[in-house]
């Protein structure tokens, strides 16, 4: 049995969950489902990210202390992922002692080979993206994620990570592993971005401006950078430093990330990691952006989708669907709340709740006993997709099946046949249930609370409850 380590990206606790989140989520937790199915060890990690000058000014904002204010985000998100049903092994919190020791400590290897010195610059920084900015990333002199935020002009003595360094064995990495990022076209845009010139960048700024965070290991005057706190969660939640055994059973990890975070998980991160004497990420999937009606969701436009008033009208299973099924696994994806209520009604309503409906009336009906059910290997068209993170492909592959019972059904039309040849008639609802029954142990990694009911049902050879309910 192989060991499979995956991890998201940790949310900011700066606002409320959104779709965003439960994307990537949802799409880890799918891969790590699949993987455990096929019989691999897996640790799945989520967690929150809960340091930085947005976190203090929030806080302050709220008129409560950082740890008040980012313990109630933190139970948040972990409620967020629980009503996702996220099958993930471990929630770490970057404020989490452990952690906290483990990035002191990262900080340290890294410094004892020379990639730390302290140097005072003038740069442009975006509060929002917690990031440097250089001319060429801005736009009439604005981030173009945070065109609302004026950049700031910083002028302060800091430390600096020797990133330019690693130029060279980033792009050996690249060259060498055409796969490390997720799709080819991020891994080019990563590297064009890597021969263009790596910068060393900052990773600390003056504890009397920002005291909430991880303190500088020797220097009580600065505070970690939030960014280069927060990675280290990949190593520390896996026992890193003192649990070399745990830490050897799961490294090296794959990284689920939006394509907004390219720069920071597959450059920045990998050459702290080189730094500190430790083997690269396995590799990295970015997923897009949701947009809805052509535009990114703003609340000032009225189309932010909430994943929980979705999960509130029409299930957390319909969610997962929606996010795997309709939203693209590498490029951006329209969603509005008419499609949603549309691919409801077609294809969960109409599809496999009218497929289970339909067979399983017939096999409560007529077969005196429950069909042999056993546990198949998932099928190829389906696990092969997923092995390169293309879900889309994957549950199209069991929408195909349930088109073809139906069609079944509607040609051979068993509710009559078994009136007047009853033993050609069973045979033929036999293998409809059973093909049900295959259906829902494939639509595990992706809708597991449906799946286990419809093969509850199967046992029980009982027709189940509206899976979907018509909605008015």
């Amino acid at each position: 049995m192989s060991a499979r380590y995956i991890t998201t990206a940790l949310p900011y606790v700066n606002a409320k969950p959104h779709l965003g989140h439960a994307l990537e989520a949802v799409a880890a937790d799918a891969y790590a489902r699949s993987l455990r199915l096929a019989g691999e060890e897996v640790f799945f990690n989520v967690g929150t990210d809960e340091h930085g000058a947005k976190i203090l000014a929030k806080a302050e904002e709220a008129g409560v202390s950082p740890k008040a204010y980012t313990d109630g985000f933190a139970a948040i998100f972990k409620a967020f992922y629980d009503r996702l049903n996220v099958s993930y092994d471990s929630f770490i919190r970057t404020t989490d002692p452990h952690h906290i020791q483990a990035a002191q400590e990262f900080w340290k290897r890294c410094d004892a080979v020379g990639d730390i010195y302290k140097a005072a610059y003038e740069v442009k920084y975006c509060t929002g993206c917690e990031l440097e900015k250089t001319d060429s990333e801005l736009v009439d002199g604005r981030c173009p994620l945070h065109a609302n935020q004026e950049i700031d002009i910083r002028t302060e003595e800091n430390y600096y990570f020797r990133f330019s360094k690693y130029q060279d064995a980033l792009l050996a990495r690249y060259n060498a592993s055409p796969a490390f990022v997720i799709p080819a076209e991020r891994q080019n845009e990563i590297r064009s971005f890597v021969q263009s010139g790596l910068k060393d960048f900052s990773i600390s700024r003056p504890r009397e401006k920002l005291s909430w965070g991880v303190p500088v290991p020797g220097d009580e005057t600065q505070t970690m950078y939030v960014w280069f706190d927060a990675l280290v969660n990949y190593v520390s939640v896996i026992g890193w430093p003192e649990n070399q055994d745990m830490f050897s059973k799961w490294w090296p990890v794959t990284q689920f990330a939006g394509k907004d975070n390219l720069r920071q998980q597959s450059a920045m991160w990998q050459a702290m990691l080189l730094s500190a004497g430790l083997p690269f990420s396995k590799e990295i999937y970015t997923h897009g952006y949701l947009i809805s009606g052509g535009q990114k969701m703003s609340k000032s436009l009225g189309n932010v989708i909430d994943p929980m008033t979705i999960v509130e009208r029409y299930g957390t299973d319909t969610l997962r669907y929606v996010l795997l099924r309709h939203a693209h696994p590498f490029e951006d994806s329209d969603i509005t709340e008419a499609s949603i209520a549309e691919w409801y009604t077609a294809n969960l309503v109409n599809g496999l709740g009218n497929l289970v409906a339909r067979v399983m009336k017939l096999a409560e009906t007529h077969l005196a006993a429950p069909v042999h059910t056993e546990d198949k290997p998932l099928p190829s068209e389906f696990v092969a997709p997923i092995e390169h993170f293309e879900f889309q492909k994957a549950i199209d592959s069991v929408w195909a099946r349930i088109q073809a019972a139906d069609e079944r059904i509607t040609k051979e039309e068993p509710f009559k046949l078994v009136k007047v040849d009853a033993e050609k008639g069973k045979q033929c609802i036999r293998e409809l249930t059973e093909e049900v029954y295959g259906i829902a142990c494939t639509l595990a990694p992706f809708m597991p609370a449906t799946s286990n009911l419809i093969q509850a049902a199967v046992k029980e050879n009982k027709k189940p409850e509206n899976l979907f309910p018509r909605l008015s």
